[in-house]
């Protein structure tokens, strides 16, 4: 299954991975600084987060991106 996509790094992992990850590494704090949007300075959860980005195709890929781009965070997924 992963010769499918063998260019696309978020193959396999999923969204609330990847949010798990991300709050993990930089805490909902740093999460909102980086990702500025209202599910991760106002009550955040992990939750709440994956309904706004699955719903949200331009802060899904700020997310992606930013999962991408922290290359601590790539090196757990091997």
């Amino acid at each position: 299954m992963s010769s499918e996509q063998p260019n696309n790094p978020l193959h396999g992992i999923t969204l609330e991975t990847i949010v798990t990850r991300l709050v993990e590494h930089y805490g909902w704090d740093g999460l909102a600084r980086r990702v500025s949007i209202n599910c991760f300075m106002n009550e955040p959860s992990v939750k709440s987060s994956l309904k706004f980005l699955r719903k949200t195709p331009w802060a899904r890929e700020q997310v992606e991106d930013l999962y991408i781009s922290t290359p601590a965070l790539r090196k757990k997924q091997k």
